[in-house]
């Protein structure tokens, strides 16, 4: 099957070289048994390239209608996973009135898409190893191995290599899930098929609906080319729709697209954005909220982490010497130093970086990610599952975020 061919197939829209490329790799190891990890942001379409892997390999016609199981890793709560997984046997638990098969068993002989494996906890990551290292499972509350034959297509949205250089992925895992990687294309690296898509989106609600298709004038088409789509083609199929049917009149133009669009700064966009007229819709507000609250979330887990890393880090300096220049050469090589924007070069950091300080910058991201996570659950009317998108979370995640912040 040429690449042609496999567009048509898959109803996948675009031309742009890097997605080819993807779709190209994924043909050409389809027909192997090599673990694959495919990596991409939320929305790029990593569940398509799964199901082109496996129904273009020898393993399409096994069982059919069940040969492909795809898990959501980060939608299982931490206490039912391995169940999940693995399975479970009578009276294994509380409740395990009866033996059942887990996700790995329902797809003996298939393959199993594991989606975003990065939320698999690491007590889970050992069990994972063992199976792709022995072929083997042991259900919960059993002691016996069953042999198993499947394939492991894994998928996330984290940099996974970054994750097991410190320490929150295991990298014999990695290594082992790795065989082959196939990276899809964030829509903003593809913005020549931006419109493609935009127009197919669109003629598919106009022929759903019986209704007349809708058009972008020329500044509503750079506009929407330019924006930087965080949520990529789901984000864009979304509002693509909402438009086609909200909207009464069919010739789109920028001012009206922008209804529709989370505010971006327009340091960020090109002046086409800065010149038009700007909208007086009152959700806007909330939009300009929700899209600086997301951008805060982003960046949140990030920096929680480096502040843990310098509060271990001010904790080894005070016994040993209280001058910078004769502790930084003594750090531990995965600790990242301290940008040098954060203070100034004529002053040792211990005295600016207290930990009563990192303390106060610590609740104060807390706050933000705590606004941030309301926000988004307001805006999406308590949907849990379009919120944790939105802020590019798992939904377990943001289940557990919600009890820490006893968020209602």
């Amino acid at each position: 099957m040429d690449i042609q061919q496999l567009k048509q197939r898959y109803d996948i829209i675009g031309n742009d070289p890097h997605l080819l490329l993807a779709l190209n790799k994924a043909i050409q190891v389809a027909p192997t048994d090599l673990s694959i990890l495919i990596t991409g942001e939320s929305g790029v379409g990593k569940d398509v390239f799964s199901r082109i892997i496996h129904e273009n390999s020898l393993r399409k016609h096994v069982r059919q209608g069940h040969g492909l199981i795809s898990v959501n890793c980060g939608a299982i709560p931490e206490g039912t996973i391995e169940s999940e997984l693995f399975g479970h046997v009578k009276g294994a638990f509380t409740g395990a009135d009866k033996n059942r098969k887990g996700y790995f068993e329902e797809a003996n002989g298939g393959t199993i898409f594991l989606d975003e494996i990065g939320e698999l906890p690491l007590a889970m990551q050992v069990k994972l190893l063992r199976v792709l290292e022995n072929g083997e499972i042991i259900p919960v509350g059993s002691s016996n191995a069953m042999k198993i034959d499947v394939r492991i297509v894994a998928a996330t949205n984290i940099d996974i290599a970054a994750a097991a250089r410190q320490g929150r992925f295991r990298e014999d895992l990695y290594y082992r899930l790795n065989q082959i990687s196939i990276y899809i294309p964030p829509l903003r690296e593809r913005r020549d098929d931006i419109p493609l898509l935009f127009r197919k989106f669109s003629s598919d609600v106009a022929e759903k609906y019986h209704m007349p298709p809708i058009v972008l004038t020329e500044p509503a088409r750079r506009l929407l080319t330019e924006y930087p789509w965080y949520g990529n083609v789901r984000e864009l199929k979304n509002i693509t729709e909402q438009i086609a049917v909200v909207e009464t009149e069919r010739t789109i133009t920028p001012e009206i697209l922008q209804n529709y669009l989370p505010f971006v700064p327009t340091e960020r966009m090109p002046a086409l954005i800065a010149d038009s007229t700007p909208t007086t819709n009152p959700q806007i507000t909330d939009r300009e909220l929700l899209l600086k609250a997301l951008s805060m979330g982003l960046m949140i887990n990030e920096m929680r982490q480096e502040i843990n890393d310098l509060r271990q880090m001010i904790a080894d300096l005070k016994p040993s010497a209280n001058r910078w220049p004769a502790t930084r050469q003594s750090l531990p090589e995965q600790q990242t130093p301290l940008p040098s924007t954060t203070y100034s070069t004529h002053q040792p950091p211990d005295e600016l970086l207290t930990p009563e300080i990192i303390e106060d910058e610590k609740l104060a991201l807390e706050e933000r990610e705590k606004d941030a996570i309301a926000l988004a659950l307001k805006l999406r009317n308590g949907n849990r599952k379009l919120a944790a998108a939105d802020l590019h979370i798992s939904e377990r995640t943001l289940y557990r975020k919600l009890k820490e912040y006893n968020i209602e």
